[in-house]
């Protein structure tokens, strides 16, 4: 009996019987939690230090925002964590539409991830030069068909949220538009109002501070519905039914990470997003907080997956 009850002792010190891995769960969080992200600066770094700040108290445990750099390094760190709870992804599509750009990408964004919440959503807006002779996006479209192959657009990088915007734009309305790559928006933007390009996509809060000074022509948002972040401006989708584009941040888990403590996580993110002051923080960042339960965010992954990867597939674009 002595014997017996020493090598069950043993065993549940190592965590091998069931019943200790039920117990650690229960006491999870027991240590500092880390969000690995993209690195300082940019919006996926501004929602994880909210985050972080935000969620410390509920869990009892600080949270650590670790900046890597933009791209697929933070999901390739995290795809390789221990799937104890304690490692997040915070990211947006260069999680999921990096391996359909690139080869060698070390890490599957179904296989290799749990999702846990959709955090927030930011919508581009469409806008031209002044100088155009469009008023909607019904009289860009027959500009373009008019002139095929004569107007440029501006892309702040292959494969970027405002690219994809734009070849998605192509494909429905049948034009030929040509993409002029940019190193970030703000070059993008400048090429734009300089008149280098003509049209062009990007985020609102980008976007509508220039819109509202008269220096470019706002004439859609690629949101279904109207948003608040891009107010007086009418869907894209108003013309072509089913369009849409928008910026997306999510919260991932390695896989195989317990359900308990996904659901935990999933609790304690949601709770602050629905804080009124926290969707006024977001708000004035240019993002429309969210917070969903695990499989909207799993499910809005894989449609981008599928939808985008037909556009990118047909267009042969490719990323370094």
């Amino acid at each position: 009996m002595l014997l017996s009850r020493l090598v069950v002792w043993i065993l549940a010190l190592g965590g091998l019987l069931p019943g200790a891995a039920i117990a650690s769960d229960r006491d999870y969080p027991n240590r500092p939690l880390r969000i690995v992200t993209c690195q300082a600066g940019g919006g996926s770094d501004l929602v994880s230090r909210l985050i972080a700040q935000g969620i410390t108290g509920g869990l009892g445990q600080q949270v650590i925002v670790e900046n890597r750099a933009c791209g697929v390094i933070p999901g390739e760190i995290v795809s390789v964590a221990s799937p104890d709870g304690y490692t997040m992804l915070l990211s947006g599509s260069p999680l999921w539409m990096s391996p359909l750009l690139q080869e060698k990408v070390r890490y599957d964004p179904v296989r290799d991830f749990l999702p846990i919440t959709l955090v927030a959503t930011s919508p581009t807006v469409l806008a031209v030069n002044p100088s155009m002779p469009v008023k909607s996006v019904n009289e860009l479209i027959a500009l373009a068909k008019a002139r095929p192959g004569a107007l440029n657009y501006a892309a702040a990088a292959i494969g970027s949220p405002n690219h994809l915007a734009g070849e998605l734009f192509k494909s429905m309305a049948g034009v030929n538009i040509v993409a002029v790559p940019y190193r970030g928006t703000g070059p993008s933007l400048s090429a734009l109002i300089a008149g280098e390009v003509q049209v062009a996509f990007a985020n609102a809060a980008s976007m509508m501070p220039l819109v509202k000074s008269g220096k470019l022509k706002g004439l859609a948002v690629t949101s279904l519905q109207p948003s608040a972040l891009a107010p007086g401006l009418p869907t894209v989708a108003a013309t072509m039914p089913g369009y849409q584009s928008e910026s997306i941040y999510g919260m991932f888990a390695p896989a195989k990470t317990p359900a308990t403590n996904i659901s935990r996580l999933n609790q304690e993110i949601v709770q602050f997003l629905t804080r009124p002051e926290v969707k006024e923080k977001f708000f004035s960042a240019g993002l429309e907080a969210v917070g969903s339960p695990p499989k909207q965010l799993g499910t809005t992954v894989r449609s981008e997956m599928t939808r985008l990867g037909k556009v990118i597939k047909d267009a042969g674009i490719r990323a370094e």
